[in-house]
């Protein structure tokens, strides 16, 4: 808390004391100071380094944001931040707090277009006979080949081969990725996101599987926005710090 950190007397703190609250190494400690991610530590006469409190409050105020937003953009935050780039800062997070909303947003997206592809009135939403060449695929989507063939390019359908002729065979997995496929383009999302979104769903095991694989998505989405809370409470709390050791 602010009023813990600015009230207390200074206290000397070495690298392996900050790690040690983290697991992370004497060394791993210094390397961030050097990144920009701590304040810069005084020295003792024989050059070793002297950290405080302030210090670790930024360590954690640091990690914090690793485990909210990544590396880059916690690396980012806290450069801003000792370089007086409040807004800089602020800007790097509204930016994670967008990608949040897009990949919400995506989330419903998906559920609604597999609710969509497993209607409970449809007991087989992929009907057969298969394999279906491109041009039939093309047909029943009402698409051109030559759309399957970019979404194959972009790693959004992976079709077999026919081992005689070497045409495409689209079985049926691979018409329920291209049914999500078309169904998310019509929402307006771009293929490389189209691409992930289907991956997600192919690592599922399909869509008998894929009810689990939303609900594990929906936790991570949540995670991330708590994770995000805690951050901005640390950061909150060290621009205090900072501010109030300034004005001292």
């Amino acid at each position: 808390m602010p009023s813990e950190l600015t009230s207390a007397p200074a206290k000397r703190l070495r690298p392996v004391d900050l790690g040690r609250e983290h697991g992370l190494s004497a060394q791993a400690v210094r390397n961030y100071e050097q990144d920009g991610f701590l304040p810069p530590a005084e020295r003792t006469p024989t050059g070793y380094r002297i950290y405080t409190e302030l210090h670790a409050a930024a360590l954690r105020t640091f990690l914090a944001h690793v485990r909210a937003y990544g590396h880059q953009t916690a690396g980012a935050v806290m450069n801003a931040v000792h370089a007086g780039r409040i807004d800089d800062a602020l800007t790097a997070l509204d930016r994670g707090h967008a990608q949040l909303l897009r990949d919400r947003e995506t989330l419903d997206s998906v559920r609604g277009a597999v609710e969509h592809l497993t209607a409970a009135d449809d007991p087989d939403p992929f009907p057969g006979p298969f394999p279906l060449s491109i041009g039939e695929l093309a047909h029943r989507l009402r698409l051109t080949p030559a759309t399957l063939r970019t979404w194959e390019a972009a790693g959004i359908l992976l079709p077999a081969r026919d081992r005689a002729t070497g045409h495409r065979a689209f079985h049926a997995v691979d018409v329920r990725d291209a049914e999500l496929a078309h169904l998310l383009r019509r929402g307006g999302y771009r293929l490389p996101h189209i691409a992930a979104v289907v991956q997600q769903i192919r690592s599922a095991g399909g869509t008998s599987a894929l009810a689990a694989a939303l609900a594990d998505w929906q936790e991570r989405l949540t995670a991330r926005g708590r994770a995000m809370l805690s951050a901005a409470a640390h950061l909150d709390a060290y621009l205090t710090a900072t501010a109030d050791a300034s004005a001292r």
